[in-house]
């Protein structure tokens, strides 16, 4: 039954009430004496009620659904209003769970194109400086050093001081090339990788480990990529943000099959802070391949960025 016959029959019930009251043996004097207004009031009161009633038990899917368009989060997918009953607001509610299928899809499709042209263009920056600039401060730093070698004293220990902020320079800069091209990921594979991401991390302030379980299954390339950068922003923000002391980094297998990340601290954790860009590009990163991603209080605190790859996310995997 469409909403419109709906109401009609609702408010037409009410009305039909209100004229068996006006036929029936209740009659009013003029002027109304007392106990007749209570009887009117009391009737009123009634159909009043009865509407009331109706009308929130018919117009409920429809609240429903508005509840489910004001909560639609097109970076947490999978949650859709249940459809119920048939009519218009049946309808409605299969549309705009089709709507939603699309966009999601849409959005997964040009999510991966944006972070396929990011990542070559983070190929292309980290291959120019290591070309370019970390070439030319390597033959500044030669230069100076010939200089100082042959500089009478007074000057010479400036210029091993240049000579040092130069080097300093060229730490950066690799480091920097590193962190914009994982090329430890595609020559070494994730294990080496996400050790090497631990050790990069760690400081004299902050502690991180790396714990990977053996035997985990094939990844493609696609997802092994993901998981460095959700740990690597994982990292990132625990380092920044959280006041942490302690970081441990996971890689283990699921029980249902597939792989699990998990990066926990020791910090502050996230309170009632909104979500940045980094959480967000770890969310798109995650859509990307189809795997679920859950940033949220570790259990004895601090802050839990957990990303699961079950295997009928992994690209070719067999469901």
């Amino acid at each position: 039954m469409s909403l419109y016959w709906r109401i009609f029959l609702l408010n037409a019930g009410v009305i039909a009430i209100a004229v068996a009251l006006l036929l029936g043996p209740v009659t009013v004097s003029t002027p109304v004496r007392f106990g007749e207004a209570i009887v009117l009031l009391a009737g009123l009161a009634a159909m009043l009620v009865t509407n009331a009633v109706l009308l929130r038990v018919g117009l409920a899917p429809l609240a429903r659904l508005n509840r489910a368009m004001a909560t639609a989060d097109l970076l947490k997918p999978g949650t859709r209003p249940a459809v119920t009953g048939g009519g218009e607001i049946a309808a409605l509610t299969r549309s705009f769970n089709a709507m939603l299928d699309r966009l999601e899809a849409e959005r997964a499709t040009s999510s991966g194109r944006v972070l396929t042209a990011l990542e070559a263009e983070r190929k292309r920056i980290a291959q120019e400086l290591h070309d370019e600039v970390g070439q030319t401060l390597t033959a500044v730093l030669l230069q100076i050093k010939h200089a100082a070698d042959r500089a009478p004293e007074p000057v010479r220990s400036d210029l091993h001081q240049a000579q040092e902020t130069t080097r300093a320079s060229l730490d950066e800069i690799r480091r920097i090339a590193r962190r914009l091209r994982p090329g430890v990921l595609e020559e070494l594979g994730l294990h080496s990788a996400l050790r090497s991401l631990a050790a990069e991390f760690t400081t004299a302030r902050l502690g991180v480990t790396a714990h990977i379980t053996p035997g985990l299954p094939h990844l493609d390339p696609a997802a092994e990529l993901v998981l460095y950068r959700v740990a690597q922003e994982g990292l990132t923000n625990a380092a920044r943000h959280s006041g942490a002391t302690r970081v441990e980094v996971h890689l283990r297998p699921l029980p249902g099959g597939g792989t699990g990340l998990l990066v926990h601290d020791n910090g502050h954790g996230l309170r009632d802070a909104p979500e940045g860009a980094g959480i967000q590009g770890m969310r798109e990163r995650a859509l990307l391949i189809g795997a679920e991603l859950l940033v949220g209080p570790g259990p004895h605190g601090g802050t839990e960025v957990r990303l699961d790859i079950h295997d009928t996310d992994i690209p070719g995997a067999t469901p």
